[in-house]
């Protein structure tokens, strides 16, 4: 079954391939934009079918636009956005300090804290916090942490926790769009279109918020049966007072400082465009190098444990897997090849803004429900580069690009990596399995919904995003 299986993926791969180096030459690409997008096409397509392989299918990829003279060197090195990877690397360390100091178990009790909790309180809080969260540390970080807090509180009341990771999923998906830091893919297109961690608080939060509350409401309606029993067990239990006693602990000196350190780095990064201003520093110069400064300092302050932070703490694989992909993308837009896409799109759908903002938001909707989102705005950046030689504002494409790459990941259990984890978790721990379609029921309402929120906002307050 298995090698019918590979045989089977081996052969989709080829017609894959063979079809879009077939479309390229006939829509007029010549031979060193074919190579680009063939290979850069068979990357994506392998990576989906063999996904353990993705960072060594990423490798082949480079190697291959090099040896066929498709790229140089130089440009390779400049496609790799080490920008991106060297904030994320900061980051990393910075959480990697959040997690030995125990800021999150800390925050997690906060939840317990609460006077009166019922069920809808409880979905409330976790919703809110799980958003929260992934907007200042990440969502995959974020999700961990909660699915971990949520599977805990559940086992203490006595439920079944499927229902309330999936709430938590979700708020998570949306809540990664509040701020650069939320997706790798904020940072991403804040590096390649110039908008600001205050463009994202002023334009991207506030819609993050609306879909967020729009979220709470549908889960309470969808999940009313499960929220009742909830709150009979914890009616039942009464339990808030005990717990109350119980974890009502003040944080420790080293949780304070690690605490203070990342909201200085938070401020600065809030504050980057105003100081770049100030100082004359070219755009997000700032908002890359404040987290290599923190990270640097924590190296130093914990010097003991620096080696630690760089070899647990950052995610190498993933950073790999994210530069060698970004330069294979960047080699589509050095070929001018999605010059030629850009010209084509626009030759067929016209130049209306709203209509191609409203195509992007939709596609990338839909694409990242099946492929990582990385990898989807990775292919789309170049595309939306090359409507900038047609005289086109792209701002509002990138919102779209976005608002799909992320609310996307909530219409299906696959649809981004906090999914992935949390029901990882899910399984792990409780061994439950999820099931696709329960599943798609609430991932493609809060997801289609959620999304024509965003559409809607674009198409009526486009001087917001422009």
């Amino acid at each position: 079954m298995d090698s019918k299986r590979l045989i089977l993926k081996f052969i989709l791969l080829f017609g894959l391939t063979f079809l879009t180096g077939l479309i390229s030459s006939r829509i007029g690409f010549n031979t060193q934009q074919v190579i680009s997008m063939s290979i850069f096409s068979v990357s994506v397509f392998a990576t989906l079918l063999f996904w353990d392989f993705r960072v060594a299918i990423a490798f082949l990829g480079v190697g291959m636009l090099l040896l066929t003279k498709t790229v140089d060197l130089e440009n390779i090195i400049k496609f790799a956005s080490l920008e991106v990877i060297l904030f994320l690397m900061g980051m990393m360390v910075l959480v990697g300090l959040l997690k030995e100091s125990g800021f999150f178990a800390w925050l997690i009790t906060l939840i317990l804290r609460t006077k009166n909790l019922t069920a809808k309180k409880f979905v409330f809080i976790i919703s809110i916090l799980s958003a929260l969260l992934s907007c200042v540390v990440d969502e995959v970080t974020s999700i961990v942490f909660m699915s971990a807090a949520v599977l805990e509180i559940c086992d203490y009341f006595e439920v079944e926790p499927t229902v309330y990771i999936i709430i938590s999923i979700l708020a998570t998906n949306i809540g990664s769009t509040g701020t650069v830091l939320g997706n790798p893919i904020g940072i991403l297109i804040a590096s390649k279109s110039g908008l600001t961690f205050e463009d994202f608080l002023f334009k991207a939060f506030p819609l993050m918020l609306i879909c967020l509350l729009i979220t709470i409401f549908l889960v309470i309606i969808w999940y009313r049966k499960s929220i009742i029993k909830l709150d009979k067990n914890m009616n039942e239990l009464k339990a808030n007072e005990i717990l109350i006693r119980l974890i009502s602990v003040p944080p420790e000196k080293k949780l304070r400082v690690s605490l203070s350190i990342f909201g200085i780095t938070l401020l600065f990064i809030s504050l980057h465009h105003r100081l770049e201003l100030l100082w004359y520093l070219e755009t997000n110069t700032l908002l890359l190098s404040i987290p290599l400064l923190s990270a640097g300092a924590i190296m130093i302050w914990k010097w003991n444990k620096a080696r630690s932070y760089i070899e647990k703490d950052v995610d190498w694989w993933t950073l790999l897997f994210f530069m060698f992909l970004f330069a294979k993308a960047g080699t589509l837009k050095y070929t001018g090849a999605t010059d030629i896409i850009a010209k084509k799109a626009v030759s067929i759908i016209g130049n209306n803004l709203n209509f191609l903002s409203g195509i992007i938001l939709w596609v990338s909707f839909l694409g990242s429900s099946i492929l990582d989102n990385v990898v989807l705005v990775a292919a789309f950046i170049p595309i939306i580069q090359g409507f900038q030689a047609l005289n086109l504002n792209l701002q509002p494409l990138w919102w779209a690009l976005l608002f799909g790459g992320c609310f996307g990941g909530n219409l299906t259990m696959v649809g981004s990596t906090a999914n992935i984890v949390a029901l990882g978790l899910l399984e792990k721990e409780r061994g439950i399995r999820m099931n696709f379609f329960r599943w798609l029921g609430i991932g493609l309402v809060i997801g289609i919904i959620t999304t024509s929120v965003a559409w809607v906002t674009l198409l009526f307050i486009p001087h917001y995003y422009r």
